[in-house]
């Protein structure tokens, strides 16, 4: 392993905190940050308004090193998705989804998924670790440079969703500091509701998050009551259903014009009959909120099916009528195993042990 220190692991403060301990000044951060995040640049040498030796003490001390691209798909729906390759025995997936006014870039947090969430493959592979800055950046980063810029000279991405591999809010420190880049001037220059943190409910690392940011939220609920949410998704017996949605109402608390994105996938025979969508009402009931419809992505050996789309269309009805703004999002990517629960990357730990280790160690660091 080198000991160099990897750029793409630091903020603006980081970084700015790195050119002083080199005798520089503070400013040169910007300028680096400018190169590596806007301009695509990896070679200490292409960055020619540094002088000479200063790139040469950068190569010295410092190293641009990025995720190795082992598969790079495209669907016939014009998704496309890259498999990442980190270290040994491990890779992520990325995922870009274009639509007409907008380009969606899906990005993961971890190597896996701890949560076990029945219907996802993610959960269904395993944890290994989570991933840094860079590994998280470095997913941008190699989409950027694969998709380049439209006609117009606009960046073909527009939107970040941490709703790749992984809870976001289980890798706190790493994640923030990925925001911190995305929507930074000298970097990505995004706007807080252009980047979406997707949780399953991890309520003290939901309101911590608070107090550090004010991104988009979208909460992974796929059930309107505990029993059923147990099932689904075995955090909610840590955080049940009203202490997740407290802890959702509180994070928007303060802003009028902002709801939670409710993601709710359909999974056939099991949360899709008209009693769930009646009962969903309830429970959403003053938190202002939006429901995203997920059908069901099927992977091998799942016991669930997809909801047929009159059965779709019948739940997402009863939604409106009950005041909730409710669309069903359009599956895309499918074709390449591409699409929403379907990424599984390549885990290489994935005993329970280690799982339950992870859980533990990395509530100590959010709740400190």
């Amino acid at each position: 392993m080198s000991n160099k220190i990897n750029l793409l692991d630091l903020n603006r403060a980081d970084m700015e905190g790195f050119f002083i301990d080199l005798g520089e000044k503070s400013f040169r951060a910007r300028q680096v940050l400018q190169w590596l995040h806007q301009y695509g640049v990896s070679d200490f040498e292409e960055m020619t308004n540094l002088s000479k030796a200063l790139r040469g003490k950068l190569a010295e001390k410092a190293e641009i090193r990025l995720p190795e691209v082992m598969v790079d798909q495209a669907s016939i729906d014009g998704t496309h998705k890259w498999l990442l390759k980190l270290d040994s025995g491990n890779s992520v997936e990325t995922v870009f989804i274009p639509e007409k006014t907008r380009g969606t870039l899906c990005i993961s947090s971890q190597i896996g998924c701890a949560l076990e969430c029945s219907f996802c493959s993610t959960g269904q592979q395993g944890f290994n670790r989570n991933l840094s800055v860079s590994e998280i950046i470095g997913q941008i980063w190699v989409a950027n440079k694969a998709l380049g810029r439209d006609p117009k000279g606009d960046r073909v991405i527009s939107n970040i969703v941490f709703m790749g591999m992984g809870e976001p809010l289980l890798n706190f420190d790493n994640t923030v500091k990925a925001i911190d880049l995305l929507m930074d001037d000298f970097a990505y220059g995004l706007s807080k509701r252009r980047v979406t943190i997707s949780t399953a409910g991890v309520v003290p690392a939901l309101n911590k998050l608070k107090e550090v940011s004010d991104v988009a939220l979208a909460l992974s609920l796929h059930a309107p009551t505990d029993k059923m949410r147990d099932e689904l998704v075995p955090l909610n017996k840590k955080y049940p259903i009203s202490e997740v949605l407290a802890a959702c109402k509180n994070y928007i608390e303060g802003d009028t014009r902002r709801r939670v994105t409710i993601e709710y996938v359909m999974l056939d025979g099991i949360n899709d009959k008209p009693e769930h969508a009646r009962a969903l009402v309830k429970v959403l009931h003053g938190l202002p909120s939006k429901v995203n419809l997920i059908p069901f992505n099927p992977f091998p050996d799942t016991r669930y099916k997809r909801s047929s789309d009159p059965v779709i269309d019948h739940f997402r009805d009863i939604l409106i009528k009950g005041g909730i703004i409710t669309i069903t999002r359009r599956t895309r990517g499918d074709d390449i195993d591409a699409a929403c629960g379907q990424l599984v990357g390549k885990v290489k730990d994935k005993t329970k042990r280690n799982q339950n280790v992870s859980l533990s160690l990395q509530k100590k660091a959010v709740t400190g």
